[in-house]
């Protein structure tokens, strides 16, 4: 009786292990950045940068807020599916995130950050990027504990990540107040060096903490959003400034991201031009189907585009003809948009390769 025991205990340590590696074969996600690929985090930290009440999420599958800045999917959602992930990672602060569900992923991603630690200071209790890469490195002592080692080491080399800050560092920092102590201390141009310098640190750090395939988003054309037209927009027209800055901003990560790649010598890092993505539907928003990009679905004041999305503001009745769901975030349609270009997007939006290209090289490997 007791060998017969033991041989059933044995089976079914047997069958967990043969489980645990069925889903380690699956390539796991990793999300990092701000409120545009948040899944929830912040839904467990004391911050007003929150996305958990009605009518967030009201085209979710559960109809529910889940703390994404969105009507429905986010692009980590999105992209996920791409991949052939079966659901998508959990934010690690997730009371559910344990077990198996390690070995999908994480999303360390928290709405208000920047590249800065300074950015995002209103919102007090958020997830800054150097508390970021901290959980990355506590979530990998988990990932060993579970699967060993070895095996916590290839899933993360052969893992997709995903990156996207840097747009709060101007909206919510340099220009958040006039005279801001950021803008005291840089001009334009000096200030978004600073940036790419700073986030050129972060990137090496990803490297450095075993990330081998980093998807890197730029910024949208920052100055087109409604928040931006209600507040800074001239006569319906964008805000030039904050146009500005984007236009500085995105080359100059484009031409670090390169010069990365060349120094390691491999393409780790591979850009998304996300501000010439928005800038079609901007620009020509009837041609992708929407009525307006300029007013956001849910919101107030002009163009939608002041104080926060919640059950008292104003509701579209449909969100597909709507390029921005709030007055920051593009809403689920304009996300698959977004997601399509980077999984077949021409060198026109991805650089060196889209997606696509990158996980058919990958799989050769």
């Amino acid at each position: 009786m007791a060998s017969l025991a033991l041989s059933m205990v044995l089976a079914l340590s047997m069958a967990a292990l043969g489980c645990i590696a069925a889903v380690a074969e699956a390539r796991a996600f990793f999300i990092f950045g701000d409120s545009l690929v948040d899944s929830g985090n912040n839904n467990y930290l004391e911050t007003t940068a929150r996305a958990d009440s009605p009518p967030y999420g009201i085209d979710y599958p559960t109809g529910r807020p889940t703390g994404r800045f969105s009507n429905g999917l986010n692009i980590p959602d999105l992209i996920g599916k791409q991949i052939g992930l079966s659901e998508s990672p959990l934010p690690y602060l997730s009371p559910d995130f344990n077990g198996k569900k390690l070995l999908v992923g994480a999303n360390f991603a928290s709405a208000g950050v920047g590249i800065l630690n300074d950015t995002g200071v209103q919102f007090v209790n958020i997830l800054r990027m150097y508390r970021q890469l901290e959980l990355f490195q506590e979530y990998k002592r988990r990932l060993s504990t579970l699967v060993g080692s070895k095996q916590a080491h290839r899933l993360v080399s052969q893992a997709l990540v995903l990156i996207t800050v840097g747009g709060n560092d101007f909206v919510n920092n340099y220009y958040l107040v006039p005279f801001s102590a950021r803008s005291r201390q840089y001009s334009l141009p000096d200030y978004v060096k600073f940036l790419i310098s700073e986030y050129q640190n972060l990137l090496m750090k990803l490297y450095k903490l075993g990330a081998r395939r980093v998807l890197v988003t730029g910024t949208g054309p920052l100055g087109c959003v409604p928040a931006e037209l209600a507040m800074r927009g001239n006569n319906g027209g964008c805000s030039q400034e904050l146009l500005r800055a984007a236009s500085l901003y995105n080359p100059q990560l484009v031409e670090m991201i390169n010069g990365l790649n060349a120094d390691i010598g491999k393409d780790v890092f591979i850009s998304a031009n996300t501000q010439r993505m928005h800038n079609d539907f901007v620009s020509d928003p009837q041609a992708f189907g929407f009525t307006t990009s300029e007013i956001a679905c849910c919101g107030q004041g002009p163009y939608n585009g002041l104080g926060l999305c919640t059950q008292l503001s104003n509701l579209c009745p449909n969100r597909d003809v709507y390029a921005f769901w709030d007055p920051f975030h593009p809403s689920e349609k304009a996300n698959r948009l977004i997601v399509e270009q980077i999984m077949n997007g021409s060198n026109h939006y991805m650089h060196p390769m889209n997606l696509s290209t990158v996980m058919a090289f990958d799989s050769r490997i």
